[in-house]
Formats: structure tokens, sequence, C-alpha cells
């Protein structure tokens, strides 16, 4: 009888060790320090709400896989809005507003995305996170509904655990928000058009 090559054994435990990491749920907690961010800030003033539901919130893209991101994406935004205002308050909720602020902004998760790489024929995991920016004045009036896709994914997950994979694609995805909404904020055209009221009243 022949005798098998030493590669073919490695070969079937990471084959193994990979089909075992695909199943069961995976809890992931992206909660990390994100660098402070540097962008143009304007002499304005801003209160975003962050509900007790968005600071905890657990996406469950798949049966398999739930996403605490709660606490990162909450991070992320106040690291994100400090940058763009030069003065912005945070509260759970718009009924502790104190003071009649230029722009309320409202953040909320629509959903979130998934892909391994059984479904995208490619080495790699991906995730999708679509959120939602409410924008009102200080009367309720709505400025805008502003719908914010993220993505990030792994650059290779063969020798990965499903696990750090799925965490290493959510990090990135979260610090999407960051970099779109540093680029695109003023460029609202809501935006800018309230804001250029604003001046024109004060």
């Amino acid at each position: 009888m022949r005798s098998q090559h030493p590669l073919f054994f490695v070969t079937v435990i990471c084959i193994m060790l990979f089909v075992k990491g695909c199943g069961g749920t995976t809890q992931v907690l992206s909660e990390e320090s994100f660098p402070d961010l540097l962008a143009p800030s304007r002499a304005l003033h801003a209160a975003v709400i962050f509900t007790p539901e968005f600071s905890t919130y657990v996406a469950k893209p798949s049966s398999k896989t739930k996403l605490s991101i709660g606490g990162a994406q909450e991070t992320i935004m106040r690291k994100t809005f400090t940058a763009l205002f030069d003065k912005v308050d945070f509260f759970d909720s718009e009924d502790k507003i104190e003071q009649s602020p230029d722009i309320i902004i409202y953040p909320s998760v629509v959903e979130a995305q998934i892909a391994v790489p059984s479904q995208n024929y490619l080495n790699v995991y991906e995730i999708w996170i679509k959120y939602n920016l409410k924008l009102t004045d200080i009367e309720g009036n709505l400025i805008d509904n502003l719908f914010m896709p993220v993505y990030g994914k792994t650059s290779d997950s063969f020798m990965l655990q499903k696990e750090k994979a799925v965490s290493s694609a959510t990090r990135a995805a979260l610090r999407d928000i960051g970099a779109k909404l540093t680029l695109d904020f003023y460029r609202i055209p809501a935006v800018e058009r309230h804001l250029r009221e604003k001046s024109g009243r004060s």
C-alpha cells in the first residue's frame, strides 16, 4: 500500500478546520478604537440622536451570523461629526435637546448583508451595511433622508477563522462611515441649501 504524501494530510486538516468554522452562530464584537478624523469643520451647531436601539444594535445578516456593531458605529459617528462641526451635542432622545442646533441628525441602520466565500466564489468575506441619516431642523422639518451604504471585505480569508474574517470585514465597513461622511456630507444638495438659508437668516 502506498503511503500518502504529508502534504495530503495537511490539506485535509485545513479543509476540515475551514468547514467547521463555517457552521454555528458567530458573535462578532466590533468595538475597537477608531482614529480621530481630519475633516474641514464648519462653524455650525449640530445635535446627533443615538437611540438605545442604534447604540446596542446587533445585525443579523444571516441565520448563522450576528454582528454586534452598536458601540462601534456610535464611536465612529461621534468622531466623524465632531470633526465636521465646530459644536456637536450627542443625545439618546430629541427631548433632551436644550439649545437650538442648526441641524439635527438621526442615524439608524436599514439592513446588513454578508457574503461568504461559498456564496461569492471569492476567497473573501464581504459586509454591506446600509444606514439612514434623517436630517431635520429644530422645528422638526425634514431636510433630507440620506441613505448611506458602507462596505468592507477581507483581503484573503483562507487561513482565517470565520469569526476573525467577519470581524475584519465589519471593521472595514465601519471605517467607511467616516470616509463617506467626511467626503460627502457637505456636498448633499439639501444640506447645502439648508445651511445657506441658515446663514442668510443669521
